[in-house]
């Protein structure tokens, strides 16, 4: 039997804090109590984006609290060579085409008419590709949620996978590396699920096995604000290492033993991890030691 293979893919665009550990400690335990290999995948295709450092503080994030990649750790920018490759492939087969259209000519429901479907209308040159859809659903079974159904061309209609910028898409490049890493499940926050229907049809266009996929629930705030590297959400790089690590059991549905020390505490996760348990829902509020308080 095929052991697991899981990951766990920040974009560097702040630092981490409670919720990115919360998706961490997740995915690195469901691969890692069934004697499987966890990865840690930096995604920094979107320059515009990044914050200077914060790739190398989330890595030092990870590693104080015991979280370490079994391979080295890829960085997604080195891989947009094969990006364009696999999208040229796409449209060479007819699967993709060139697009005009800019995000400002969207209709207000977001899903594209499909206005370049068929070929450049007069006077508009190629800004992106899209991938085409179909008016079947897009089927998956969450490991976590259930089952998910979507039908891509009443949501989205035909997708961008090589943006205007000149740089792939986050629909694309997520597919291709999780192939190229042999990934065989994705446990990520519920905030993702809206875009696994379109990966899922990604992978499906380009023949690669799709992994299983499980959403646990988002932290948010009091006020059902969802945790966030851009919002400048509290970092826990000075947090107490077991006391959050605990709290981030217990928000997943495995409260551990009290007073177990970081390594204890990790021992006892993989023997007990339970995805089963992992509460239902899309977002939850979480209670945690906060940064240089303890």
């Amino acid at each position: 039997m095929k052991l697991p293979v899981g990951r766990f893919a920040p974009s560097p665009t702040g630092d981490l804090h409670f919720g990115s550990l919360v998706a961490a400690v997740a995915s690195f335990l469901h691969a890692k109590s069934r004697g499987g290999r966890w990865l840690v995948r930096v995604e920094n295709i979107d320059p515009p984006r990044e914050v200077a450092g914060s790739a190398d503080r989330i890595l030092m994030g990870l590693q104080r609290f015991g979280l370490r990649s079994d391979e080295p750790v890829l960085f997604q920018e080195s891989r947009r060579t094969k990006h364009r490759k696999l999208v040229n492939h796409l449209v060479d087969r007819g699967q993709a085409y060139w697009c005009g259209c800019s995000r400002k000519a969207l209709p207000p429901s977001g899903v594209y008419p499909g206005t370049c479907r068929d070929g450049l209308p007069r006077g508009k040159k190629a800004r992106a590709v899209r991938l085409r859809v179909s008016d079947d659903p897009v089927v998956f079974q969450d490991r976590i949620q259930g089952e998910v159904r979507e039908t891509l061309s009443e949501t989205t209609g035909d997708f961008v996978i090589w943006r205007a910028d000149d740089l792939p898409a986050y629909q694309l490049a997520v597919v291709a590396d999780d192939a190229f890493q042999g990934v065989t499940e994705v446990v990520r926050g519920f905030d993702l699920v809206g875009s696994t229907c379109r990966q899922v049809h990604v992978a499906n266009c380009l023949g690669f096995d799709v992994p299983d996929y499980a959403h646990h629930p988002v932290v948010v705030t009091p006020e059902r604000q969802k945790l966030s590297k851009q919002l400048g959400s509290d970092p826990i790089v000075n947090a107490p290492r077991a006391r959050t690590l605990e709290a981030a059991l217990r928000f997943l549905g495995q409260p551990c033993p009290p007073d177990l020390e970081l390594d204890e505490m990790w021992e006892w996760a993989r023997a007990n991890w339970d995805l089963q348990k992992v509460p239902r829902t899309g977002q939850a509020e979480a209670t945690y030691p906060q940064p240089g308080r303890g």
